[in-house]
Order: C-alpha cells, then structure tokens, then sequence
C-alpha cells in the first residue's frame, strides 16, 4: 500500500503544481524553470524526491533513506504522473479521436 499512497500523493501534488489556478501568480513562466513547471513529467520526478524527502514525517508510506530509493521513487513519481495525466483529465477518460 505505501506505494499506491506514494503514486496518488505524487500525482495529486503535481497536478496542483502543473495546473492549479491558486498558484497561477507564482508559477514561473519563463525560463528553464517555466518549461519546468508545464511539465508533469519533470515536477513529477521533483515531488517524488520531495516526497521521498519528507517520508519520514508521515504514516502513508515509508522507505529507507538512500540514494537509490530517492533515485527510483523519483523515476516512479515522474513516470506515474506522467502517464495518470496523459489519461485523466477535467472531463474524466481523455479518449483521442479513434
């Protein structure tokens, strides 16, 4: 369970670090760190090493502090966000034109 709580939690922050209208005046938007903000893949690979940071601090999931784990929790975040957004939307299932 501690990684389907680590994958929604990821997903979760990085659609409101992506999209999220609250924070609309203080995304960046230009420069290397605006593309990185318009980008699930990439906030989503920063929240899993954020998350993995503050693990220690929550009950939802728990992972041995090293390099590896902060590595593959990264990878897994970015990956997860990624391929959740490409198939969720506003509107539910996003079905391209078949």
């Amino acid at each position: 369970m501690d990684l389907v709580y680590f994958i929604l939690a990821s997903y979760g922050l990085t659609q409101i670090l992506v999209y999220g209208k609250v924070l609309n005046c203080f995304r960046p938007q230009k420069g290397w760190l605006g593309k990185l903000f318009e980008c699930p893949m990439c906030i989503g690979f920063w929240v899993g090493v954020f998350l993995f940071g503050i693990n220690g601090f929550t009950e939802l999931f728990t992972f041995e502090y090293n390099i590896a784990n902060l590595f593959i929790l990264g990878w897994l975040s970015s990956g997860t966000s990624y391929v959740l957004n490409m198939v969720f939307g506003d509107s539910g299932i996003k079905i391209s034109g078949v």
